[in-house]
């Protein structure tokens, strides 16, 4: 059985929760990512920041990414995934949610990211379906 630990990118960097929007595209720039676990001063899981978050969420509607923070994207309790599951899991996770990125968590560690295009390539017999249930307005 295939799991998410099996397919996840293992070191997942956060995010703080106080840091600014600023400081996590310069993140997301130098380490080639789209998304960042958001992370709290306990160290806990508090969200996913995209970049499309900075973009849509913040610089479209007038906000100043020098002075929003990370943490104001982290509302709400994260959508994760166990290290142990199941792809199947996974993937219903991710369709269930229309996200296409779960952090992976052992407990409450954070031990990983996992995307759609890893399951993807896991599991080709459900990509069409996959992505277009993800990707399906709600």
């Amino acid at each position: 059985m295939t799991t998410a630990r099996d397919l996840m990118t293992p070191g997942a960097e956060c995010v703080g929760e106080k840091e600014t929007l600023v400081a996590a595209a310069q993140k997301m720039r130098d380490l080639d990512v789209g998304a960042l676990p958001i992370c709290g001063e306990d160290n806990r899981l508090k969200g996913v920041l995209t970049d499309r978050d900075i973009v849509v969420k913040c610089v479209a509607d007038g906000g100043d990414p020098t002075k929003a923070t990370a943490g104001t994207f982290g509302q709400g309790k994260p959508v994760t995934i166990g290290a142990d599951d199941p792809i199947e899991e996974a993937l219903r996770t991710m369709e269930k949610y229309q996200v296409r990125r779960l952090p992976v968590i052992d407990g409450h560690d954070l031990v990983g990211m996992l995307a759609q295009a890893d399951v993807i390539m896991a599991a080709p017999g459900r990509a069409g379906r996959t992505v277009s249930d993800i990707s399906e307005p709600s």
